[in-house]
């Protein structure tokens, strides 16, 4: 037996032997009676999440007439929190955390974010996404049970274009196609080596996953195929598909998730928001044994885990991921300062509030803007914990730095989607950080954030 299929029948052993406990419940209806009263649920909760983002945001169409994502798709502008009635973001912010929590001032949009349905959770996929897919493979990730949320203007352009730090020379290397298992090989046989191309492959291939599986204990009306990593990190970037972490418990402290972009891991040093996984071969495995399963490995087992070769698949998969660069940006220069003779007086100022009165640069600093650390924002200081629909708002802990350089091509922004714009997280971190900004100075961090 080698060395690989005895590890996984060792694992498979130890998850039969676990406690039932702490694990999800067990499927007790067939499909067709799933289908129909998840069906019937739907609506109802799919009013209850819309109140809530209707009560939190702005949620209008309005784009930048001069700022673009890489491919040109225009980003979203303004403030988009509703502050409590009665008070300005200039006045919330000079108080202290302690004034606000007392006042319950802490703006509805700054608590985190649940997910559509919280109580279900779960992948759930923008439309754009699900359309393509269907187009070109046939595949269906449609829920039965509920729909994604946010409106398309809101979120990363899609699909998104692919940068290889190989082979720069190129630009966009996916010609403006979605990158699936029927276009890939095409579109990549010139350009990346078998190793490479290989774990685009297995990058972009479905695989067993809790909603999306061929048992009855799923959330697809037929039996699937599953899901692969470049559905969420659709061209290696992100289509801002949501999930709830399966790494915490009870489910009413679980995370909503922000997808992140795979764009500039090769820098990076921590992976997962809060998990701190030292490598993008940890995190590649520890996606689909237990990401996609909720942490579940007893329903994993059940339903087709499928426990990646080390030694070359994971190896395979990584190595393209770390090929992927970020967006052009042509105003900063080689070490990452703006080019005084490109950018704007509003820019510049930005960028010494950035590495100055603003504190950014504390956990974002150098060319790509992270320290590779994880930091506390401390947000609990601001308000009493309180249930909002089925999620928990209390602490969040320790998130991941995230890198910066692209940030215009990806939002919703912090690790949980609650912020829309860089206008709503320039406002957050002001009061969360008590900087103090005026108004000319949030304007003009925001400009600098966009050269990013």
């Amino acid at each position: 037996m080698n060395g690989s299929r005895k590890s996984h029948q060792l694992w498979m052993t130890a998850a039969a032997t676990l406690w039932m406990g702490s694990f999800l419940p067990a499927q007790e209806m067939d499909i067709a009676t799933l289908v129909k009263q998840l069906e019937a649920d739907k609506p109802k909760f799919a009013e209850r999440h819309q109140k809530l983002l209707t009560e939190r945001y702005d949620m209008a169409d309005r784009p930048a007439a001069d700022v673009k994502m890489a491919r040109g798709k225009p980003i979203q502008t303004g403030v988009r929190v509703k502050l409590p009635a009665g008070v300005t973001w200039e006045q919330l912010a000079a108080m202290s955390p302690a004034q606000i929590k007392q006042k319950n001032l802490w703006p509805a949009g700054f608590y985190p974010l649940p997910h559509p349905h919280h109580e279900a959770g779960g992948m759930v996929f923008p439309k754009p996404q699900i359309e393509e897919m269907k187009k070109q493979t046939g595949r269906d990730l449609t829920r039965f049970d509920l729909d994604y949320d946010l409106p398309q203007h809101l979120l990363p352009e899609f699909p998104a274009p692919i940068y290889l730090t190989t082979r720069p020379d190129l630009g966009d290397v996916s010609k403006g196609q979605l990158v699936t298992l029927t276009n890939y090989y095409d579109l990549f046989k010139d350009v990346l080596n078998p190793k490479q191309l290989e774990g685009l492959r297995l990058l972009v291939t479905p695989f067993p996953q809790q909603q999306f599986n061929s048992t009855e204990d799923r959330r697809s009306l037929h039996a699937h195929a599953g899901v692969s990593c470049f559905d969420c990190h659709a061209n290696g970037h992100t289509n801002a598909a949501t999930h709830t972490v399966g790494d915490i418990r009870p489910n009413e402290y679980r995370h909503r998730i922000d997808t992140p972009t795979l764009r500039g891991v090769n820098v990076q040093r921590l992976f997962g928001s809060q998990r701190a996984l030292k490598t993008v071969e940890d995190f590649t495995e520890f996606e689909q044994r237990a990401a996609y399963f909720d942490g579940d490995i007893l329903t994993a087992a059940k339903k087709g885990v499928n426990p990646l070769e080390r030694g070359s698949q994971v190896h395979f998969m990584a190595e393209f991921q770390e090929l992927l660069d970020f967006p052009p940006a042509p105003k900063l220069n080689v070490l990452g300062k703006l080019d005084s003779a490109l950018a704007s007086e509003s820019e510049l100022r930005g960028e010494a509030l950035f590495h100055g009165k603003a504190q950014c640069a504390v956990c974002h600093n150098g060319p790509y803007f992270t320290d590779n650390l994880m930091h506390n924002l401390k947000t609990e200081r601001f308000f009493e914990e309180r249930m909002i629909n089925g999620r928990l708002a209390s602490a969040d802990g320790p998130i991941k730095t995230f890198p910066l350089r692209g940030i215009k091509d990806t939002p919703p922004y912090l690790h949980d989607d609650r912020l829309l714009t860089l206008e709503d997280t320039v406002e957050f971190f002001n009061v969360v950080l008590q900087t103090k900004l005026s108004t000319q100075e949030k304007s003009d961090l925001v400009a600098f954030l966009r050269c990013l």
